[in-house]
This record gives structure tokens, C-alpha cells and sequence, in this order.
């Protein structure tokens, strides 16, 4: 029920359908009950009577019925149909959108093929549940009502005899029924996990492969897939109980509507076309009636599905908390953090403690620190990809706490060390998300990037499709086609992990000419693993333990003889490109 009651705002677009379906479903019940009905004059007036009247017209009739019945159940089946796979569609969508405001922080902590696993998996039992178990529980529900009133007219006392079905096949079902939930989420969490699991490996299949462990991972694999096989085997035994179940409670109630039914029709006191017209009615039931053990169990699944993926929804996303909040101003001059501090979830001591720091505009803020120092915790608190456990950092005066995170953002660019690049053209991925972007623009950008005459000479241009993972441009290229797209958002900010640790000499010096244009008038903060990017620095934040522990230029810092001079002697004296830089 609390499912239901979850989904119906969302059938609200689709009501005049589901409306529809209704109507057609009571169509369907009440031409089933009048063919069961049909059944008594058929036996009384044409086989006993010998009415030839009858015979003239009882045929045709039960033609129309038939046909009418056939058209109403075409109907009543595509028209819910339609809303449900209109409605799953909307939460797919709303999900994915909800997914994507979600924090960083949440991601993080996430597995990817787990939230894969709701996205298709588990959405897909809501499928079930919102239109083919909607569909049977409308049908045969309306369907029980219209025969209770074929039996009861036909004789009440055989009607009340056969009540006795209910009872001993509802308390087993439902009892299955809970059984069947705790199995069904059980089997959603192994199937997150078979994903994950499938996506960790294929997606590092080349270090697999390089450390040849194929068998390894394929043992992985099998045992995983092994506990699914389980958990769905068990679910497989508890809901095929439930036909045997209705079947077993339905003959105990046979065996005495025959015993009764035939007592009645000896003493006279009930014709045989009612007897059989209740039996064809009664019989009819029991088909309604294992549907709906079979949508039970279905359901049950459903319902653990939808625990899991409204669960996720129910998460506050980013945009949830931002009632209120002002619009962020264009940036113009200076970023201060006062007192920041910040601690990861679950984490027993601070990542960040008691940062203090200003920076104005156009300076180059190199973040440099061994591994663990804080130096991408520090980056990620600019656009509020994570927030302050304490303090508060302000831009041009103004909290960023209190302004709206796409006002933020939207005055922000970055450029990782891993190169993302998204399925499309190379020109999609410069104008990334933006429709009304010209081509002038977009080639204007490319050109600032160095990169404009490589991407010429692909064989479509700027309309070259990216392949899987963008595997047709080098290292280099894509490292040129995301600064393309950062020179193109013209950001105030921009946050730099060094795209150039990974390249080889040449494809670096071209990336790092392409980094100087993007840096023109721009207040930059970079994690540096470059010397020549430390030199470049107007200020230099040593990085230890999460505190800062020196700031100043390189050469006050080498004088200084201190925590950076030591870091300088082992990461960076040796750099090949200190000279060039």
C-alpha cells in the first residue's frame, strides 16, 4: 500500500488512461459474469426445455459477449500498460536526476554498479508491480466481485459454503508473502554486487589481464553469482507454494459445493442450469484467485525493489537545502578561508584543521603536500563539493555556504588529471550541455587550446564521434579538448589537478602552453606534481597532515630551509623539466 501510495502522484499526468483501463477492467468482469450466467439458460431452456427461441438467440449472444469481452481486455491491457511504463519512466528519470544532485560526498562512499543495480534493476521490478500487477490485481479483483453476484443470485446457501475457500488460502499467502519480500531484497543486494562486481573487472580489465588474473576474477565472479542463484532459488520455492496452496483450499471447497449443490438439485429445490451456472461461476474464481496469489508474490518483490530505490530518493540531494540562499555575485577579487576545518564521515580525525588563507585575484595557488596531506579535501571545499565541518570561506566577502550552489559553480572550471570525456562529437564535448553555443565559439575555444589543428585533422573535424573511454585521441588531445571546454565556460575560478602529470615531454608542452591561456586573468588553485608549475606559483600552501604548514614562493621556501625544502629534495629535484620551467 505504501508503494502505491508513493507512485500515485506520478499517474496523475496519465489519470484520463488510467481511467480508461478501470473502465475497461469492469467491462471485462461483468461480461465474464454474464457468461457464466449465460450458462443456466443455455442447460434449462435449449438441452432440458427444448426452447427453439433460445437456441435462435442464446448463440449470437455469447458471440457478443466474447467479442466484447476480448475488445475490453485489449484495452484494459494497453491502455495500464501505457501508464506504467509512462510512470517508470518518470521515476528513471527522476532517480537519475535525483542521482546527479546528489553529494560528492554520497558518491564517494558508493559503489557505482550498486546504484547501477536500482537504476535498471530494481526499477524494473517496480515496472512489474506498477503495470502488469496493477493490471491483474484491477482485472481479477472486479472480475471475483461480478461472479460473487452470478453465485449468490443463483443460490446464496451454496454462495456462503464456498466462503470457506477464502480463509484457507489467504493466511498462507499472506504469511508467504512477507517470506517473499526479505528474499526479494536479498536478491537486489546480491544483484548490486554481482554488478559492481562486474563493472570493477571490466572496467580494469587491462590490469586483469596484465597480472593474469583472469581465473581469479572469474572465481570472484561464480561465487558471487552462486549466492544470487540461492537466494533466487529460494524465492522460486517459497512463491511456486501458493498455486498448490489455492489449489488444495479451492477443492476442499469443490467437494462440498458438489455435495450440497447435488442435494439441492435430487430434492428439487435447485434447477440444474443454476446448479451449473454456479459451478461455471465458482470455477471461474479459482482463476482470479491464483492471479492474485501470483501477483502477491510478484508484488512482494516489487516492494522490496521500490523500499530500495525510494530509499536513494528519499536521500536530500544538494538542491533540497538551498531554499533561500542568495545568488553568488560575479566574482571579482578575494577568496578567504577562515578557520576551515573538515572531517569525512565516519573519519576519527579531521582531514582539514584550522585552515587560514587568503588569495586575490589572478594569483596561482599551488597546492603541494605528500599523499593524504589534504591537498584535493582542501580543492574540493572551493565548489562545495564537500562542506566546512567548521569555519567558513568566503568569496568577495560573501559565505559560500549561503549562496546558491549553481551560482557558484557556474563561476568555477576545472580540469582533472584524468581526462572526462562524455559519449558524442569532440564539439559536444567542448560546448558540454550548452545548446546555444556557436560554432565560432566553439572553435575560437578550441584554437585558445591548442587544440584546433589536431582535432582538423580527424576524419570528421570537430563532428568526430568519441569512441569508448575516447581511445581515438591520444592522452595529450584529451587533455587538450577538456581545457577547449573549460577556456569555453570562461570561469573566475579554476581548479587544475595537474593535467600534465601523466603525458609524455612533447604532448606536455603543449598542454602546458594551453593551461597558460586558460590561466590569463584567472584566480587558479593547482595540485602540482610539476616543479614548473610550482615555480609558476605566486604562492606556494605546503600541505602536511591536513594543516598548512608554509606558504610563500619557491625560492623563499628553499631558503627556508623547512618542511617544503625537504618535499622539494625528494619529489622534485629531479624533475626533467625544472629547466624548462
Amino acid at each position: 500500500m505504501n508503494l502505491y501510495l508513493r507512485i500515485l502522484p506520478l499517474m496523475k499526468p496519465y489519470r484520463w488512461h488510467f481511467l480508461g483501463a478501470i473502465g475497461c477492467s469492469a467491462v471485462v468482469a461483468v461480461l465474464t459474469a454474464t457468461y457464466a450466467w449465460l450458462v443456466r439458460p443455455i442447460l434449462d431452456d435449449i438441452l432440458i426445455k427444448k426452447n427453439q427461441t433460445m437456441l435462435t438467440w442464446l448463440p449470437p449472444i455469447v458471440f457478443l459477449v466474447v467479442f466484447l469481452r476480448s475488445l475490453a481486455h485489449y484495452g484494459q491491457s494497453y491502455l495500464i500498460r501505457y501508464v506504467g511504463h509512462h510512470v517508470i519512466a518518470d521515476i528513471r528519470n527522476g532517480l537519475y536526476h535525483h542521482l546527479l544532485l546528489l553529494p560528492v560526498g554520497y558518491h564517494a562512499r558508493q559503489a557505482t554498479g550498486k546504484l547501477i543495480s536500482r537504476m535498471i534493476h530494481d526499477v524494473g521490478l517496480m515496472q512489474v508491480a506498477v503495470s502488469t500487477v496493477v493490471k491483474d490485481i484491477l482485472q481479477h479483483v472486479l472480475t471475483l466481485i461480478a461472479l460473487t453476484g452470478v453465485i449468490f443470485y443463483q443460490n446464496w446457501r451454496l454462495a456462503c459454503l464456498s466462503a470457506i475457500v477464502v480463509p484457507l488460502t489467504s493466511y498462507p499467502l499472506l504469511r508467504m508473502g512477507k517470506r517473499l519480500r526479505r528474499l526479494g531484497k536479498a536478491a537486489q543486494e546480491e544483484v548490486g554486487q554481482l554488478t559492481s562486481l562486474l563493472q570493477e573487472t571490466l572496467g580494469g580489465v587491462r590490469i586483469v589481464k596484465a597480472f593474469g588474473k583472469e581465473d581469479f576474477q572469474s572465481s570472484r565472479f561464480s561465487k558471487q553469482n552462486a549466492g544470487y542463484l540461492k537466494t533466487t532459488l529460494r524465492g522460486i520455492r517459497v512463491s511456486e507454494m501458493a498455486s498448490p496452496l489455492v489449489e488444495t483450499g479451492a477443492s476442499i471447497g469443490a467437494v462440498g459445493i458438489i455435495w450440497y449443490g447435488g442435494y439441492e438439485v435430487i430434492a428439487g429445490d435447485l434447477t440444474a442450469g443454476a446448479f451449473f451456472s454456479f459451478i461455471s461461476a465458482t470455477s471461474m474464481m479459482y482463476g482470479p484467485l491464483r492471479g492474485l496469489a501470483s501477483v502477491n508474490n510478484a508484488l512482494q518483490q516489487a516492494a522490496a525493489g521500490a523500499e530500495r530505490v525510494f530509499s536513494l530518493w528519499d536521500k536530500k540531494n544538494e538542491r533540497q537545502e538551498e531554499h533561500g540562499r542568495q545568488t553568488m555575485p560575479a566574482i571579482h577579487s578575494l577568496i578567504t578561508f577562515q578557520n576551515v576545518s573538515f572531517r569525512y564521515e565516519d573519519s576519527p580525525s579531521d582531514a582539514l584543521a584550522n585552515i587560514n588563507l587568503k588569495v586575490r585575484h589572478g594569483d596561482i595557488v599551488a597546492f603541494v603536500g605528500s599523499s593524504g596531506a589534504g591537498k584535493s579535501t582542501l580543492m574540493n571545499l572551493i565548489p562545495r563539493f564537500y562542506e566546512p565541518t567548521a569555519g567558513t570561506i568566503f568569496i568577495d566577502n560573501v559565505p559560500i555556504a549561503d549562496v546558491t550552489l549553481a551560482s557558484l559553480r557556474n563561476q568555477i572550471g576545472m580540469v582533472s588529471q584524468e581526462a572526462v570525456l562524455f559519449d558524442g562529437t569532440i564539439r559536444q564535448n567542448i560546448a558540454y550541455g550548452e545548446n546555444e553555443i556557436s560554432d565560432e565559439a566553439v572553435i575560437q575555444a578550441a584554437k585558445e587550446a591548442h587544440a584546433h589543428a589536431f582535432i582538423l585533422r580527424l576524419p570528421g573535424g570537430y563532428d568526430t564521434p568519441l569512441e569508448k573511454g575516447a581511445t581515438n585521441l591520444s592522452g595529450g588531445e584529451r587533455q587538450l579538448v577538456m581545457i577547449a571546454r573549460a577556456i569555453l565556460r570562461n570561469p573566475k575560478i579554476l581548479l587544475l589537478d595537474e593535467a600534465t602529470s601523466a603525458l609524455d615531454a612533447e604532448s606536455e608542452f603543449v598542454v602546458r602552453k594551453a593551461l597558460m591561456n586558460l590561466m590569463k586573468d584567472r584566480t587558479t588553485f593547482v595540485i602540482a606534481h610539476r616543479l614548473s608549475t610550482i615555480k609558476r606559483a605566486t604562492c606556494i600552501v605546503v600541505l602536511d597532515r591536513g594543516r598548512i604548514v608554509e606558504t610563500g614562493r619557491h625560492d623563499d621556501l628553499i631558503a627556508r630551509n623547512g618542511h617544503y625544502q625537504r618535499l622539494y629534495q625528494m619529489q622534485f629535484a629531479d624533475d626533467p623539466l625544472v629547466a624548462s620551467g
